[in-house]
């Protein structure tokens, strides 16, 4: 099932379903703990949400085998590791702003599969890893490369977690819609034109291995996100340099899941 969270006419922040992208549907039930109903209920919908509201956001580096290629990286011994800012999180259809108070023209796009913990988990073995998963969504791990290579002081958050810097959506689908989240297509187009073009199956961690991997003597709690990478064709490997501007749209599409699109403005300074 495809799972929205919208806004609707009274600006109430509502969980709904749609086979369209169109008609929305009011959703019964916990969607955690289950079952959930489709009720009778058209929503009249104002905008799309962010389809959850994670308190934690695990990124992980490098997981593509061709995108560390380009990155002029060695293939990693383990899971590279890193943390977004909840504050980070943007709707779809919503503006990607890049940052002019702490001034950033290296701006890059990431497409990426993003996973959604949905129950509290410890120590998981990989072999029950996606029991713990609710869902799966499209995410852009936006990047500012001049603060996270340059002036970051040899940390990748400053660079990873300007506001804005996670679009997440435009609906998560639920675990049993996707068999194999490890064999899914993935396409990132810039202005209508396809800049990344890969599949998940290319990963160096599967989704199950990160789990396990984070989940190492650490707690993860329900509506955790952890973005999974991104494969390669990103602005900075490319020659010259392909950053985002203002007035870009970017548009990341998952099959199974959805298309995540997002267009690009300066931040505005008092």
């Amino acid at each position: 099932m495809k799972i929205y969270r919208v806004r609707d006419v009274a600006h109430q922040s509502r969980l709904a379903t749609s086979d369209d992208g169109k008609n929305f549907f009011a959703l019964s039930g916990d969607v955690a703990c289950g079952p959930v109903k489709v009720t009778n209920e058209r929503i009249e919908v104002l905008g799309l949400l962010a389809p959850v509201e994670p308190r934690t956001i695990y990124g992980i580096g490098l997981n593509y085998r061709k995108h560390a290629e380009e990155s002029g990286a060695k293939i990693p011994e383990h899971p590279v590791v890193f943390l977004k800012s909840p504050t980070a999180l943007q709707d779809p259809e919503r503006p990607i702003t890049l940052p002019r108070q702490l001034r950033s023209d290296q701006v890059d796009f990431e497409g990426e599969l993003a996973v959604i913990i949905g129950w509290e988990c410890k120590n998981v073995p990989r072999e029950r890893a996606l029991e713990y998963v609710l869902g799966y969504t499209v995410a852009n791990d936006v990047s500012a490369r001049d603060w996270q290579k340059t002036w970051g002081g040899s940390q990748w958050c400053r660079g990873k977690t300007f506001d804005t810097f996670c679009p997440l959506g435009p609906a998560f689908v639920t675990n049993d819609g996707i068999p194999d989240p490890n064999n899914l297509a993935l396409t990132t187009r810039l202005n209508g034109s396809i800049v990344q073009q890969s599949n998940t199956r290319d990963m160096i961690f599967s989704v199950a291995e990160i789990i396990a991997f984070l989940s190492g003597s650490t707690t993860l709690e329900a509506g955790t996100l952890i973005i999974t990478g991104t494969p390669e064709g990103v602005g900075m490997g490319r020659k010259p340099p392909l950053y985002l501007k203002a007035g870009d749209v970017v548009e990341i599409e998952i099959e199974s899941i959805g298309t995540l699109r997002n267009p690009v403005i300066e931040e505005e300074l008092n």
